[in-house]
């Protein structure tokens, strides 16, 4: 009985290690942490999703370590925005000659373009419009990037293609969900009422999607500084149009907007979460939570205007 049960065992060893094997979850590294929470809802227990940059970080102002040349290297998936959110992945991943295969997850999204003088800091040319890459603050561009995220996937491996697009279909219906969400709870504002000052502008394709102006004193990118003469003119302009929803972000400086709500006497509204998630102790850990975070305070705050 002893030495039967013995050689079973060892003929069904190399399958057991052949099915552990095939069990162990591909290794993902997302740009930063919206990302990640997208493929990891639409990988499930079949990926293991790294972020480079983190919940609370800022993606604008990103220095790359060894550590994350390492990570890339390791992946077998490097998911990125794209729209020039990150202009330093695809340096990175050439640094750690990283050979697999990189997803730009906004592909398909039609982009926002702004002005130069509207996208001071991005590191464009005068005269010259710039892309908005804050794709992701529109939930049915999101269904893009979760197509994107459900094929890239079901290349690398083709057994988990239905779990994916089972994951990805429940998802979009999510998505749906949010969408109405928004649109419920800002049904009652006036057009009058729709305007936002925020840290820096990322909330383009938001404001086109429902229909709110947004203003910020810093462009689409958080590197740059805005002049004193830009400044006066918000300041201004909330004056003048008594605008009271101000809000700061979760990874910007707050000093400047807390200057300006003081010069203007006005009470800066919660915080906001725009390029990263929160921690998982805070209100917006994936990004699901965060834009029904968001879309809840600027109600709260434009209701003030």
């Amino acid at each position: 009985m002893t030495l039967k049960w013995l050689a079973c065992a060892a003929l069904s060893a190399p399958l057991l290690l052949q099915t552990s094997h095939a069990a162990e979850p591909i290794p993902v590294v997302a740009s930063f942490s919206i990302l990640a929470d997208l493929v990891q809802v639409v990988g499930g227990e079949r990926v293991k999703v790294q972020a480079l940059v983190g919940p609370d970080a800022d993606a604008h102002e990103f220095t790359p370590s060894p550590a994350d040349a390492k990570a890339i290297l390791g992946a077998r998936l490097f998911v990125i925005n794209g729209l020039n959110f990150e202009p330093w992945a695809q340096k990175l991943a050439k640094s750690a000659a990283y050979a697999g295969p990189t997803l730009v997850a906004s592909q398909g999204v039609k982009p926002r373009s702004m002005p130069a003088e509207e996208a001071h800091g991005h590191g464009h040319d005068h005269g010259h419009s710039a892309t908005d890459p804050h794709a992701w603050q529109d939930p049915t561009n999101v269904k893009l990037y979760v197509k994107n995220i459900a094929k890239s996937l079901s290349s690398l491996d083709p057994q988990g293609a239905d779990s994916y697009q089972k994951n990805s279909d429940a998802y979009i219906k999510e998505l749906d969900t949010l969408d109405s969400f928004a649109k419920e709870q800002l049904a009652s504002l006036s057009p009058r009422q729709r305007q936002v000052i925020t840290s820096h502008d990322a909330f383009g394709y938001f404001g086109a999607r429902y229909q709110i102006r947004f203003l910020a004193p810093q462009g689409i990118s958080t590197e740059g500084e805005p002049s004193a003469k830009e400044v006066a003119k918000l300041i201004r302009q909330i004056k003048q149009d008594k605008i009271r929803a101000v809000f700061v972000e979760n990874m910007s400086n707050p000093k400047l907007l807390a200057q300006i709500a003081k010069d203007t006497g006005v009470t800066l509204g919660a915080k906001l979460y725009v390029d990263a998630l929160s921690s998982p102790s805070e209100p917006a850990s994936t990004y699901l939570k965060l834009m029904q975070h968001n879309v809840t305070q600027l109600v709260a705050g434009m209701k003030l205007n």
